[in-house]
């Protein structure tokens, strides 16, 4: 009697299981095919999926909070529809695909604009600049690209510089050891490894490394080499099917220029030196 009713248990959970998988499946397949707009409004809130890791962009500070540029400029958008934000940690490597699942609704958190993200997901209007910098330590003497030959080159798995490093093999990836960089979740275990000496390299984002350097105490330990590589275009990523969505950012952030919040954020979180073509004089 006993392993008759733990066989009708054991039935029950693989029955339970598959149809929550199932379930999720479902749910991603009607948002990649919807404009989910109407069922954002109704819901009262959309799911923005971010790197917490990510300065200034996206963070926690030491108790927790998540902080940052583009948390402060999510909420500034949404705030002119009514909507709260729900910021959901995710695996930065797999950000396209916890969109395509319906996980999280938009991909908000210095997510650069490349013609392989494109062809998966839709853009907002670019709405900050960055660049990727080279960054070492002074003692390195790593001024040039070309001085980054046979040493231990870091970037952070599935980032805009790593797709860099691939895509144009001549400036790096054909100089370092290996032929390929030491990839790392995120940019604060790979400055661990560059302060340790087991990188001597590190391909970044400059909105991290600026706010990073300025934080450290004594920033002149650290150089950054600029230049090599294209300038980063910072979207919103979302679901190709999310036309009005999209349009409401793009309204949204135009909204945001006009009124100062724009720049109030910018200034925050940059001082004078962010770099947005929503803003005269950039």
């Amino acid at each position: 009697m006993k392993r008759k009713n733990l066989f009708t248990l054991l039935i029950l959970i693989i029955t339970a299981v598959t149809l929550t998988g199932c379930s999720d499946v479902s749910v991603g397949k009607r948002a990649n095919q919807a404009d989910n707009w109407s069922r954002l409004k109704k819901r009262g809130y959309v799911t923005i999926g971010v790197d917490d890791t990510f300065v200034p962009m996206g963070f926690r500070q030491k108790n927790g909070k998540l902080v940052g540029y583009d948390i402060d400029l999510a909420k500034a958008v949404f705030k002119l529809y009514g909507l709260k934000v729900s910021f959901q940690t995710i695996d930065w490597s797999m950000n396209t695909t916890e969109l395509k699942n319906g996980t999280i609704d938009l991909i908000w958190n210095g997510f650069t604009k490349t013609p392989a993200r494109k062809a998966k997901v839709a853009f907002s209007k670019t709405y900050l600049y960055s660049e990727q910098v080279l960054v070492s330590l002074r003692k390195n003497k790593i001024k040039t690209y070309t001085d980054m030959t046979n040493k231990t080159l870091g970037a952070q798995t599935g980032s805009s510089g790593y797709n860099d490093i691939m895509a144009q093999p001549k400036v790096l990836k054909n100089r370092i050891k290996d032929h390929d960089p030491v990839l790392y979740d995120s940019f604060t275990n790979a400055f661990i490894d560059l302060n340790a000496g087991r990188i001597q390299g590190l391909l970044i984002d400059s909105s991290y490394s600026d706010y990073y350097i300025a934080r450290q105490k004594d920033p002149n330990n650290f150089i950054s080499v600029k230049g090599a590589f294209p300038k980063d275009a910072f979207g919103v990523g979302m679901r190709k099917s999310d036309h009005t969505l999209q349009r409401k950012i793009n309204a949204g952030l135009d909204k945001l220029a006009k009124n100062g919040t724009l720049a109030k954020i910018n200034r925050k979180w940059f001082g004078n030196n962010a770099n947005s073509p929503l803003l005269p004089n950039n």
